[in-house]
């Protein structure tokens, strides 16, 4: 790749960059640190393919690493014979975002690969849908999901309608690496594409198929209109894809009251009422909760700006709002899930749920104590999409409900990805039939602990950020993996998974893991507790899971305090 300042100079120098690009560049051109930032290396290309800041250079996202990235999937489809299949392609509310989307038609219609472009903004969800409905062999969604305004990103799907399968990606990756950015990237006019018909336009058409299996999803379709004079409920898109059809399926299952924060409708890739758009913070839901007192509603249903995630804040018996986090609603949605087919005797033969490893144990203890297998998989919605794919195979099982601890979840099999309109669908749903009952979700969530005992689970990230980042975390996993603490808070940790080498040790017993290779690491305590550690994929962390049992919130907590201290003594 040369060095850092020789790569400068070939992108200024480039005629394949525009005046704007070039005059960007050359303002960096005393900033030797950003230089090398910006040029050391490419973005790295992973089954969540791409993602990074908005600049000009090798390190970051623009329309020559979105069009070099497009050439490296075009040489894999190609490989693989598919090119009539197609490729579906969708794009969320970021700034460049459809720009983005554009850019990566014009190659693959370049290539000869037969493209089908949304009209406008949506739901990433709705993406692994359609190139699912249209047949295609893979899909190319531009989003960063929850990331600050300053970034965009890159997805790529297969087949399937879940993410790029390792080896895929894998492929894909060297493709990428053998290919010169400016020379070797095919392209050719958006205009002559659409007349040549290499490019169609989709959209309503779509949104109608989608919108029909999001429906089907119901358990209890009745449940909205039982309670629909009383039931209130608040919804922000955070100024994203979810603006549209959160609301459209929430009236179609009989919602009348519903309020949506119209400063957060808007579509804005600055994203200018929150700081970062991400339904896991509480301080996003501060419009929300304005409306919800003014108007009387227990719930505040908030979706990312891809449509991907949701997140809740339910009212308490003292009047304010407490966040219900991703595990405590994956748990009260696969028990309702649950409840509700039993109610009706509509639960399907061999019912099956799947979670990841750094998912609450809380929704595993439900499914056991109502004969649904539950699943463990590794960090990832794909892991997720394998299970269900598996079982399509097999036909022997029915998919109930997945979800992961990052406030993602889904409900059937028209997609491979994790679903906030499904979800906030369901979340009303659920609301409604407790209402019914004269209950909030936070005093469903209490029954919850009451039955099968109180769980809390917390993550803690370690940022190492600066160009010596990737080597200090791969220097803190592999201390971890060489030399495995032995107790954390002075509690004995009694088995050791490590996904990388594929085991399980225990009592001097090594067995596998029975899931993919993957940097992560799994220490469960003598007293049943679990702690994970995992690479982000996306940033420069590590992330710690905590996932908690104990008698009561304070006792959790007290726990989670001695093992966090562990931790940090670990990470010097």
């Amino acid at each position: 790749m040369g060095n850092y300042l020789e790569n400068y100079e070939k992108w200024i120098q480039s005629e394949s960059l525009s005046q704007e690009e070039q005059a960007e560049l050359a303002a960096i051109k005393d900033d030797e640190k950003e230089i090398e930032f910006r040029f050391t290396s490419g973005l790295s290309f992973g089954t969540a393919g791409l993602r990074g800041t908005m600049k000009t250079g090798m390190n970051a996202m623009n329309r020559h690493t979105v069009a070099h990235a497009t050439q490296g999937l075009a040489n894999l489809i190609l490989k693989e014979g598919r090119a009539d299949d197609g490729v579906a392609i969708a794009y969320d509310s970021r700034n460049n975002s459809p720009q983005f989307a554009e850019t990566a038609a014009c190659v693959l219609a370049a290539n000869g690969i037969r493209v089908y472009l949304f009209d406008e903004l949506r739901p990433t969800p709705e993406l692994s849908f359609a190139l699912r409905e249209l047949k295609c062999v893979a899909g190319i969604n531009i989003t960063a999901s929850h990331n600050p305004k300053q970034y965009n990103g890159y997805k790529a799907y297969w087949e399937d309608g879940a993410q790029l399968p390792p080896e895929h990606a894998n492929t894909v990756s060297a493709e990428i690496n053998a290919l010169d950015i400016f020379r070797d990237v095919k392209r050719m006019p958006f205009k002559d594409a659409m007349e040549q018909g290499l490019i169609t336009m989709i959209g309503a058409e779509i949104d109608e198929k989608y919108l029909a299996n999001v429906a089907a999803q119901a358990v209890n379709p009745n449940a909205v209109r039982a309670v629909a004079n009383e039931l209130s409920i608040v919804y922000t898109p955070l100024h994203g894809a979810g603006y549209k059809l959160v609301p459209e399926i929430l009236h179609r299952i009989g919602l009348q009251h519903l309020h949506t924060v119209e400063e957060q409708m808007v579509i804005d890739g600055n994203f200018p009422s929150v700081a970062k758009p991400n339904p896991e913070y509480p301080e996003v839901f501060t419009l929300g909760i304005e409306i919800a007192n003014k108007v009387g509603s227990d719930l505040v249903i908030a979706t990312d700006p891809d449509a991907d995630r949701v997140g809740v804040m339910t009212r308490t018996p003292d009047g304010s709002f407490a966040t219900i986090t991703g595990n405590q609603m994956g748990a009260l949605l696969i028990d309702y899930i649950i409840t509700a087919y039993n109610q009706t005797g509509t639960m399907p033969p061999n019912p099956y749920a799947i979670k990841t490893i750094v998912t609450s144990e809380l929704s595993a203890k439900i499914c056991a104590a109502n004969g649904v297998k539950m699943h463990n998989v590794l960090t990832g919605f794909k892991f997720i999409g394998e299970v269900i794919k598996n079982y399509e195979k097999t036909k022997d099982g029915s998919f109930l409900f997945g979800f992961e601890e990052s406030y993602g979840y889904l409900k059937g099999t028209y997609a491979r990805d994790k679903d906030a309109v499904v979800t906030s669908m369901l979340i009303c749903e659920m609301t409604a039939f407790y209402r019914a009952k004269g209950m909030t979700l936070f005093d469903a969530l209490n029954a919850l602990f009451e039955k099968y005992g109180f769980c809390m689970e917390e993550t803690a990230e370690v940022y190492m950020e600066g160009l010596d980042g990737a080597a200090r975390m791969a220097a803190l996993m592999d201390g971890l993996r060489n030399n495995p603490p032995t107790a954390f808070g002075g509690e004995p940790v009694t088995l050791v998974g490590d996904y990388l080498k594929e085991t399980f040790t225990e009592n001097g017993k090594v067995t596998p893991t029975g899931l993919p290779r993957s940097n992560v690491l799994y220490y469960r305590l003598k007293n049943g507790d679990v702690i994970v550690a995992r690479p982000s994929g996306t940033e420069p962390k590590i992330k710690f899971y905590y996932l908690l049992s104990a008698t009561d919130p304070a006792a959790a907590k007290a726990k989670l305090k001695s093992y966090r201290e562990t931790v940090d003594q670990l990470s010097k």
